[in-house]
Formats: structure tokens, C-alpha cells, sequence
């Protein structure tokens, strides 16, 4: 498997992310191989956008022609988590759709668990608790969240308090509206 970021591909210059474009398929082409492009929507983005310039469009029109081209022994795979703004030519490339819903409650709590069992570090909240203030996050932001009280509570050593840390953390996160969750303002500390 060759995974694809956007940050690797992506260039400054005039002409770069062609180039990088093209040497990407050219040596996927030589070998079987899956392709897992991670936040597609980066590079495949709707070229009817009014506010991308003449480069991007042809970038996307480029990808969208490599993916045509691959032999039957390459498999591509996309991710986003932005599907809206892909070009709707890109739909046609790929012949399977997923869509991944968001955990539920109580994939939340088993996650929370999982990590603190994993870390052997105590984020501070119950993972009921937690699972409840951020439901209707994904395992990826939930993993972020979880991380971000970790690596706060490694700054704050010797005097760092995991409580106090996850209800600051939780409380900036809700600032910027990644938990929509209206029991996020009642946290309770256990």
C-alpha cells in the first residue's frame, strides 16, 4: 500500500504538483500496488470553484486522467471527510462509495478506554463521561482530543492535573465548535 498525502504532493511552484503528480502514478503503474490517497479532496477539488486558479483546475484535470490510466493491478483509494467540495468527475473514478458514520456513544467510551489502557494515562473524565460530552465526534477527533490532554498534561509536569487539563481542553474545543454537543457546558469532573 503507498499512501498519498496532499502535503508530499503539493507543490509552490508553477508546475510542481504535475510533475509529482505524474512521477506518482508512473511508478505506481510499475508494480501492484493500492493507492490510498488521504484527504483526496485536497487534490480533487471541484474545478468549478470560482476562487481556485487555472493551475488547480488543470492539477485536478490531471489527476482524474492518471486514475483513468492505472492498469487493473493498481487499486485507488480515496478518503475525505469534506465529499462537497470534490470535483463530481472524481465520483465517476472510484467505483465503491463508503460512507463511515460517526461512533456512537458507546464506541466513544470503549475508545476512551482503549486509550487509556494503551497510554496507562487516566484522561481525567470517566470515559462514560467523556463519551457523553464529545458524542458526535469521530475516532479521529476523538483521538486528537485524547492526545491534546496528554500532551498537555506532559507540559504541565510536575503539577499537571488531568482533570483540570481535559475540562480546559474540552472547553477550548468547544470554543471553536468541534463538539456541537450541548452537555459539553455541564461537565462533571470524576
Amino acid at each position: 500500500m503507498r499512501i498519498v498525502r496532499y502535503e508530499s504532493i503539493i507543490g509552490s511552484y508553477l508546475g510542481e504538483t504535475a510533475t509529482r503528480l505524474s512521477q506518482l502514478f508512473d511508478y505506481a503503474k510499475s508494480q501492484e500496488c493500492v493507492l490510498f490517497f488521504d484527504e483526496f479532496e485536497a487534490l480533487g477539488k471541484e474545478r468549478g470553484d470560482v476562487h481556485e486558479t487555472g493551475e488547480i483546475k488543470r492539477i485536478v484535470s490531471s489527476l482524474l486522467m492518471q486514475i483513468d490510466e492505472l492498469p487493473s493491478h493498481v487499486i485507488a483509494i480515496a478518503a475525505t471527510n469534506h465529499d462537497s467540495l470534490l470535483d463530481k468527475a472524481a465520483w465517476r473514478r472510484f467505483q465503491i462509495r463508503m460512507e463511515l458514520p460517526k461512533p456512537a456513544q458507546k464506541d466513544l467510551e470503549d475508545y476512551y478506554r482503549f486509550f487509556e489502557q494503551e497510554r496507562h494515562f487516566k484522561l481525567g473524565i470517566s470515559p462514560q463521561k467523556l463519551a457523553s460530552q464529545t458524542q458526535g465526534i469521530s475516532f479521529a477527533e476523538a483521538e486528537e482530543y485524547a492526545l491534546t490532554i496528554l500532551r498537555q498534561y506532559i507540559l504541565a509536569l510536575p503539577h499537571a492535573n488531568a482533570k483540570e487539563i481535559a475540562h480546559k481542553t474540552l472547553g477550548n474545543w468547544k470554543a471553536q465548535a468541534i463538539f456541537c454537543h450541548p452537555a459539553a457546558d455541564q461537565l462533571e469532573l470524576t
